[in-house]
């Protein structure tokens, strides 16, 4: 059995679908909205199309398919360059400390201040995999294909790179934070405000948002303990991305509070890791060495495609297994992207 991560196309939308209804709400980039798939679909098919290598407010969809049953089970997205048309808003946690010489104290309260620090960094997002796929480093296949993605089409990636983890949500579907920060001023749940984001932006943020900096200490416990933390499907996530080289510089998302991680694109360590070359051979899988199992990519833009694979160095380029080239549909001759797998 060969998994692929490809290009996503319209006629995925029905499959896509069934799994945006498994992700239990505050999936901001996977709604389960048939029209809002749709229209992400649109776009990407757009970006896929466009022929400028240059940065643009692209948006990429991929979709990691069973190759035997044709089955569509994980997705991924890159969002190129985000805030182009509309503002990015994060939170930033930041600090004031006053002192006080008659009760000869000093006070630090940590602040949460409305940014858009981040615009025009490359996002990655939208990674969900289906629950009956969770094992043989499928979660992996998918992450770290967007990086080989990115070095294979770098000009139209920003210099820095950045990941939305969702935050905590309680078994209600709730968000402490959104209930204790924005939700006061919006007079909306989270899931509807969620879902509003997912189908139509977050131009409202901008429109009814204060502005003016938001004291943690005057937060409900339930959402100062939320703060900067993964929901608990997202820490996997989190590992992942700092395996990478992500770190928390203290932005959080304004609805649910959850970390946003940010990196140096050229400082990816699969972007930095992987090498290039070209398949001089082909040869049967039993011929293949575990030790030599690699995350392979082949393809521009539309035609991008990713597997794991084995890989065998030759004298002008490396010797591909079977299965994977016929999966991917690389010959001879043909450029490959290459890394090791991780467990």
């Amino acid at each position: 059995m060969t998994f692929i991560l490809r290009a996503a196309r319209a006629d995925d939308v029905q499959q896509i679908y069934e799994m945006a209804k498994r992700t239990g709400g505050g999936f901001t980039n996977l709604p389960p909205d048939r029209a809002t798939l749709l229209a992400k679909l649109e776009a990407s098919n757009i970006a896929f199309a466009r022929q400028k290598d240059q940065l643009f407010d692209d948006r990429f969809f991929f979709v990691l398919e069973n190759t035997e049953t044709k089955a569509v089970r994980g997705t991924c997205q890159i969002f190129a360059s985000v805030g182009q048309k509309a503002p990015f808003y994060s939170y930033r946690i930041g600090a004031l400390t006053q002192h006080s010489e008659e009760l000869n104290r000093t006070f630090r309260a940590d602040i949460l201040n409305l940014s858009t620090d981040l615009e025009g960094a490359t996002e990655v997002g939208g990674l969900f995999l289906h629950p009956d796929e969770r094992a043989g480093g499928l979660g992996m296949l998918i992450a770290r294909s967007r990086y080989l993605f990115i070095r294979d089409h770098r000009s139209r990636f920003a210099s820095q790179t950045i990941a939305e983890l969702r935050g905590v949500i309680d078994d209600a579907g709730g968000s402490p934070f959104w209930d204790s920060v924005a939700g006061r001023f919006f007079g909306m749940s989270f899931q509807d405000a969620d879902e509003f984001n997912a189908k139509h932006g977050n131009q409202f943020i901008a429109d009814l948002m204060p502005t003016h900096p938001v004291y943690v200490a005057m937060l409900s416990e339930a959402a100062r303990g939320v703060i900067g933390v993964p929901h608990i499907s997202g820490r996997a996530a989190m590992r992942m991305l700092e395996n990478e080289g992500f770190t928390w510089q203290k932005y959080v998302d304004i609805f649910d509070g959850g970390p946003t991680m940010t990196v140096a694109t050229d400082q990816i360590k699969t972007v930095r890791g992987a090498s290039s070359t070209i398949v001089t051979a082909i040869s049967d899988d039993s011929e293949q060495n575990l030790d030599n199992k690699m995350l392979i990519a082949h393809g521009r833009l539309g035609d991008f495609k990713t597997a794991y694979g084995w890989v065998q160095p030759q004298d002008s380029g490396v010797s591909l297994n079977r299965d994977t080239a016929a999966a991917m549909g690389v010959s001879i001759g043909d450029s490959i992207t290459y890394i090791a797998r991780e467990s």
